[in-house]
This record gives structure tokens, sequence and C-alpha cells, in this order.
């Protein structure tokens, strides 16, 4: 069909303008007309294949990833295909470079903290270490609270007795403890040889009855001892170490505040330029803060001390006359007062046998 119009466009005359003047060449007029109706041709065809394309694309969905950029115009050679997979935008190159300066940031923010924390750290053994030595060797000069490191002194000394008083008491409970199973295995021979002895029936029976009662006489004494144990053991291990572990902290403190304290006298003494200054100003700062947590362990021990020697007279009391007359009982064979005596300090015996609970109590 284009063929036929092309050539029937060739064959058409040349037109005349009104002057009689030629207008363009006969040739180049229909050639000009026959490229307008190639393109209007043209144009209606792709319009047509372009809608069936659009179509297909809106119901096939096409993968972003494998769409390409052509050069030349549709249906174009495969030279300028571009695939957009290979493109990407400055907002992603933004972004992961962001991502890895923040991640960047981060990890050096933590490495400068542990580097200020190991300088501070050691910055203060240092000054701490040269303290004591001056101290040891009596250069150097250290706060002294006199009535406070007496209690402090008496305090340690106390401990040290009572933990002999509790290590003597452990003794005897596990030497009363072999005595009384020592009585018990013989107040047991006793009476199968009262049985297998009928001249000797009575006086075997004698020793037997004794000793059980013995034997359960001091079961109770043990109650009552091993309860004093307890108790001793809970006021020194527990009570009394908690306050040393305060009296430990507070003498730390006093040596970082006489050792910040000599700092600052040191440079209060020397030059007074500008970095000196600012270097006695943050002297200045360290020393307050030393003064506050020293001041403030300080009173701390001292309400501790307070607290734990009322708390050990009352403590003491009670277990001294638990056991004094639980002792004075047990040895004046006075069963009904041994038994009275551990009813008055609330402590519960298990019945003789009775190491493990029964099916019952089990249940």
């Amino acid at each position: 069909m284009t063929d036929s119009i092309m050539s029937k466009a060739a064959t058409m005359e040349i037109p005349i303008n009104s002057n009689g003047d030629t207008g363009t060449l006969a040739e180049d007029d229909s050639l000009e007309q026959a490229a307008k109706l190639q393109w209007s041709l043209d144009e209606k065809v792709g319009s047509s294949r372009g809608t069936r394309d659009l179509q297909q694309v809106m119901v096939s969905g096409p993968n972003l990833n494998e769409t390409s950029i052509v050069s030349g115009g549709y249906g174009g050679t495969a030279e300028g295909i571009i695939p957009t997979s290979s493109i990407q935008g400055p907002n992603m190159h933004h972004s992961s470079s962001s991502s890895s300066i923040t991640a960047e940031d981060a990890t050096r923010g933590v490495a400068v903290e542990k580097i200020e924390t190991m300088k501070k750290w050691g910055l203060n053994t240092y000054k701490c270490t040269k303290q004591m030595i001056s101290e040891r060797f009596g250069r150097g000069s250290r706060t002294v609270d006199l009535e406070l490191e007496a209690q402090i002194e008496v305090l340690r000394d106390t401990k040290r007795k009572y933990e002999t008083v509790l290590r003597l008491a452990r003794a005897l409970t596990n030497h009363f403890y072999n005595m009384v199973q020592t009585q018990q295995a013989l107040g047991d021979t006793f009476a199968d040889l009262s049985q297998k002895s009928p001249e000797l029936r009575d006086e075997f029976g004698y020793n037997a009855e004794t000793q059980k009662l013995l034997c359960k006489n001091g079961e109770t004494l043990l109650g009552a001892v091993n309860f004093f144990v307890s108790s001793i053991n809970t006021l020194v291990n527990k009570t009394m170490n908690d306050t040393l572990m305060t009296i430990k902290m507070y003498e730390n403190a006093r040596l970082e505040f006489d050792a910040y304290r000599t700092d600052l006298e040191e440079l209060s003494v020397g030059p007074r330029d500008a970095v000196a200054m600012a270097r006695i100003e943050a002297a200045q700062q360290q020393y307050q803060t030393q003064k506050d947590k020293y001041e403030r362990l300080r009173s701390d021990v001292i309400i501790k001390l307070k607290f734990l020697e009322e708390n050990k007279v009352k403590v003491m009391h009670k277990q001294l006359l638990l056991f004094h007359n639980a002792i004075s009982a047990y040895f004046a064979g006075n069963q009904q007062q041994l038994e009275q005596t551990l009813k008055q300090f609330n402590i519960k015996l298990r019945p003789p046998g009775a190491d493990k609970p029964s099916w019952l109590e089990e249940q």
C-alpha cells in the first residue's frame, strides 16, 4: 500500500504559484508528501503496537531489575541498552556511606571512652600508690580521726576474740556429739547384755537406762549449743564482716582523699601561669569530689558501728544466757530445767532417730 502511494505521488503535476513562479521541484515535493504519509502511517501502527505492549506490561508486571533503557527509540538496536540494575542512584551511595560513617563513629567513641577510663584509673592508682608509699616512709601526711580509728580497732579486736569463741564452741559441739553417740551405743549394748545375762540383768538394766537418759539430755544440750554456734557465726561472719567492708571502703576513700589533697597542695605552691591555673582548678574539683566521698563513707561507718554495737549486745545477752542455763541444767542432771531452757528460747529439737522425715511427714 505504501509503495502504491509513493508511485502515485511521484507522477503528480508540479504546482504553480499565483505569480506564475514555480515552487519547489516536483521531485522534492512529491518526496516530501510521501514522507509525510509514511510518518502518519508509522505513527498509527506504532500507536497500536505501543497500546498492546502497555497492556502486556500492565498484566505481566515487569521486574524493575530486568528493565532496560533503550537509546534510539522503540525497537532500536541493542547497542544502546543499559540495564537498570547497574544504575545506582546517589541516595543509595549516600545511605551506605552514612551507615558506615555512623558505625565507625560509634566504634571510635567506645574506644575513646575506654581509653579515657583507663587513663583516669591509671592516674588515680599512681596518686594513691604514691600517697601510700609516702605515708609508709613517714614523708606524707594523712587525715586522722582518732576517735573513729579507735572504734575500728576495737571492732577488729572484738571480731578476733569472737572468732576464737566460735571455733571453740564448734569444737565443743563436735566432741559432745561424739560423746552422745558413744553413750547411745553403750546404752544399747547394756540393754542387749541385760537380756542375755540373767545373773546381771538388773545391773545391766540400770546402766542401760542411765546411758539412754544421758543420751537424751545430751541431744537436748546439743540443740542449745548448735543454736548458740549458729547465732555467733551470723554475728561474726555476716554482721561484723558487713561493717568491716564499709570500713575498708572508707579507708580507701581516705587514701584517695589524701592523695588528691597532696596533689592540690603541690600545685598551689607552684607557678601561677594560665596552664598552671587550669590544672589547679581541675585538681580543686577532684579534691572536692574525693572529700565528699570520704565524708559520706565516714558517716556510714559511724552509723554502722553504732548499730553493730547495739546488735552485738542484744544477741550476746540472749546467747550467753542460753548457753549458761543449758550447760548448768545438763550437768546438774535437771532434765526439766534443760527442756524449759529450750522452750524459753524457742528452740525446737528433732525427735531421736528422725534424721529423715517419715513418709507421712513428706506428704
